[in-house]
């Protein structure tokens, strides 16, 4: 009879399990199956089949698969070549991010089916959530076990606006303080990114710092696309309020409101003001930037092309380029060479390049990941919907990469944010115990 061992059955989501059968025939072919429900009940499945080796085993660890929905050896490739079952569904958390996602792990073979059931979460034990509504502030706040302080990360998300609570979850449980801020298409908030006010994040801080009172006076910014080029512009305008930057899939200059325009301002009207004027950005008087390459030919549309039209007038980019110089505290950046919302490797490399011409005193990284694209989130969730409907211009796009590509990314960006983080926090903690000359 096949015995199922999942080890560890249930642990934080970026916890890599074992996945092993054993008590069958050597050479017996084995499907092994998953199953989850995702987002609004929708289930996500996968499955690959094996041969048992001479021991009459299967490990996933070891195994690479004769069939199915991976290739390769890939303990977790269950988990990341998931696909939503008839539905287009991007959706892979459950709205309620303190709930956790269980997977039903299911083995057949000639003698039957054995299951068994894999769980992620998103909140450890003892993590806490509370709603933040307060001086115009829209978020949720998650909390580690402990009474603190913690040094505090603030999260924010990319085009499609919301709130990022998964994220900040995760922070949360891996001892950070973390708000996930929200500042568009959230309650209460716009529909649209068109003239958000930098100084909305710069009331977040003030307020992070007066409620949750960080370790060492730590915040640290952390965003996605959009985001990312929203973390990169806070740092270098507030320099004072901001430890760290990671920036997911980060712009380098300051871009228009693109997909998530305002329809009555249009995708060239501005995304940030600051003391109440648009800030410059690349499309504004460019003479080389065409829509034409995103617009046109059947879909799914890559908006990186459309973007690397406007790079080719060094003016305009000159004049949109985040000054990334006066940021004051380490940078890290994780992009994708087939990133296909924008540029974000070169971007990456062009923010790489600024900080080291201009001595930068501060660590620097960036993990650039090959044929990855624009979605790079954390381990052990699918990478296998690349093409989307965009959650305010409804544009049918692709986010590029390769399902196992962007796995490893998905892995490997989050190995590298923690370390990041936790040298950062060391870092700032000991420039703030040093005593003054």
């Amino acid at each position: 009879m096949a015995l199922l061992t999942i080890t560890p059955a249930d642990e934080l989501i970026d916890v890599p399990r074992r996945i092993a059968v054993s008590g069958l025939r050597p050479g017996e072919i084995v499907t092994v199956a998953a199953r989850t429900l995702r987002g609004r009940e929708i289930p996500w499945a996968s499955e690959a089949v094996f041969v048992a080796d001479a021991a009459g085993t299967v490990d996933l660890e070891r195994d690479a698969p004769s069939s199915g929905s991976y290739s390769g050896v890939s303990p977790m490739g269950l988990l990341w070549s998931q696909r939503p079952v008839d539905s287009d569904s991007r959706e892979l958390f459950h709205a309620d991010a303190t709930r956790p996602l269980a997977t039903d792990i299911t083995v057949r073979t000639d003698g039957g089916e054995v299951r068994g059931e894999l769980v992620q979460r998103l909140a450890a034990a003892g993590v806490t959530r509370q709603e933040v509504r307060d001086d115009g502030l829209v978020g949720t706040l998650y909390l580690p076990a402990g009474p603190g302080p913690h040094p505090a990360v603030m999260v924010l998300n990319g085009s499609g606006g919301g709130i990022n609570e998964p994220r900040a979850a995760l922070y949360a449980s891996r001892g950070y303080a973390a708000l996930a801020l929200a500042y568009f298409k959230a309650p209460g908030l716009s529909d649209y990114i068109s003239n958000t006010p930098l100084e909305y994040f710069e009331r977040g801080l003030r307020w992070m710092r007066q409620q949750v009172r960080p370790a060492h006076d730590f915040i640290a910014l952390s965003g996605q696309s959009r985001g990312g080029e929203l973390v990169l512009l806070l740092g270098a305008t507030f320099a004072g309020l901001v430890s760290a930057v990671i920036g997911y899939v980060p712009g380098a200059v300051v871009h228009s409101a693109q997909n998530a325009a305002d329809p009555a301002i249009g995708r060239e009207g501005a995304a940030w003001l600051h003391h109440g004027k648009p800030l410059a950005h690349v499309w504004e008087n460019n003479r080389t930037a065409s829509w034409a390459p995103f617009d046109e030919g059947p879909a799914p549309h890559r908006h990186e092309r459309a973007i690397l039209t406007a790079l080719q007038d060094p003016e305009a980019v000159a004049r949109a380029r985040i000054r990334v110089e006066n940021i004051r505290g380490p940078v890290m950046l994780l992009s994708g060479t087939d990133d296909g919302s924008w540029p974000s490797s070169r971007y990456s490399r062009m923010v790489v390049d600024k900080l080291a011409e201009a001595g930068h005193p501060y660590a620097v990284e960036h993990l650039d990941f090959e044929e990855a694209g624009h979605a790079i989130l954390f381990p052990y969730v699918p990478a296998t919907q690349m093409v989307y409907a965009h959650p305010v211009s409804r544009r049918i796009s692709t986010t590029g990469g390769t399902p196992a590509a962007n796995a490893v990314a998905d892995e490997q960006s989050w190995i590298g944010v923690r370390e990041f983080l936790a040298r950062a926090v060391a870092s700032h903690a000991g420039r703030a115990e040093a005593p003054n000359d």
